[in-house]
């Protein structure tokens, strides 16, 4: 069987900067407007590693009642860390195929992860965009058939810092959006992710205003194509390179509901230190 062929699209560029937003109406349905982190440990650990990681975050202590948290271990240790992880904290997969179970060597499909209870997916990473050939129309299938079969999803969205710098940045973000966007049936379902893959990493992060503009743009584009109800409610997340030490900071952008965190995720004090980064910055009303 032939995989679909991926092909590149432009869409007209966005028309300038774009300018923060001066208010937000934040959504009070259940779910919508809570701060929302996610902990992504990539190709990363071991049966010890993650045991230490998951007794680390037991051990934390309460976390702010205001945030969301889910963690995305490898597929392997999904089942160990489910065994041993303690509430508030929920579980993800950082990926999944894009139908039904059958003849698909290597992949896990929605309905297995369904079955493991496992609630979240991670679709649309950068790096499996980049290294797995996931591109525009594969992630729009995937997020399309996880929400089907009832999971909910983290959709990630990114430029490259050549896109950037030749200025296809809201080209590139608008056609992925888009994408994203006509396969999703229920909003109350997904989160946004945006992560500039020039500072997923790297050790470069997106300066606060940087991200601020993104979001705003992507907030804006919503409101637009999809309905103000809808832009007011979806939490749009920030990931690249995001630590201890700059969450806080982050987290004080208007647009910005959240983190999708990496290596720092690795670490138990420094992840529980970044998912109460929210907790002292007041939510517009």
């Amino acid at each position: 069987m032939a995989l679909q062929a991926c092909h590149v699209a432009r869409t007209p560029a966005f028309g300038g900067r774009v300018a923060t937003l001066a208010t937000r109406r934040v959504a009070t349905a259940a779910g919508h407007g809570t701060f929302f982190v996610g902990g992504n440990w990539k190709a990363n650990g071991s049966t010890a590693s993650v045991n230490t990681l998951v007794k680390e975050l037991n051990e934390a202590g309460s976390l702010p009642k205001n945030v969301e948290v889910v963690v995305a271990p490898p597929f392997i240790f999904l089942d160990q860390v489910q065994q041993s992880l303690q509430a508030p904290f929920q579980l993800a997969a950082q990926n999944c195929w894009k139908g039904k179970n059958g003849a698909f060597t290597g992949e896990i499909t929605a309905e297995m992860l369904v079955d493991k209870k496992v609630p979240w997916v991670i679709l649309g990473h950068s790096e499996r965009r980049a290294l797995m050939g996931d591109c525009n129309e594969v992630v729009a299938e995937k997020v399309a058939y996880a929400l089907s079969k009832g999971l909910k999803v983290i959709a990630c969205i990114g430029e490259t810092l050549e896109e950037r710098e030749t200025g296809h940045i809201w080209d590139v973000l608008e056609n992925q959006l888009r994408h994203i966007a006509d396969a999703v049936t229920d909003w109350g379902s997904v989160v946004v992710a945006y992560e500039p893959v020039w500072a997923i990493g790297t050790g470069k992060v997106a300066s606060p205003e940087q991200a601020q503009e993104v979001h705003a743009f992507l907030r804006k584009w919503l409101r637009e194509k999809v309905g103000a109800d809808t832009a007011a409610g979806v939490r749009v997340i920030y990931g690249g390179s995001v630590t201890d030490a700059n969450a806080e900071t982050l987290a004080g952008q208007e647009d910005v509901d959240g983190f999708l965190v990496g290596g720092a995720s690795l670490k138990g004090p420094s992840f529980v230190t970044i998912c109460g980064a929210a907790t002292s910055v007041a939510q517009p009303a």
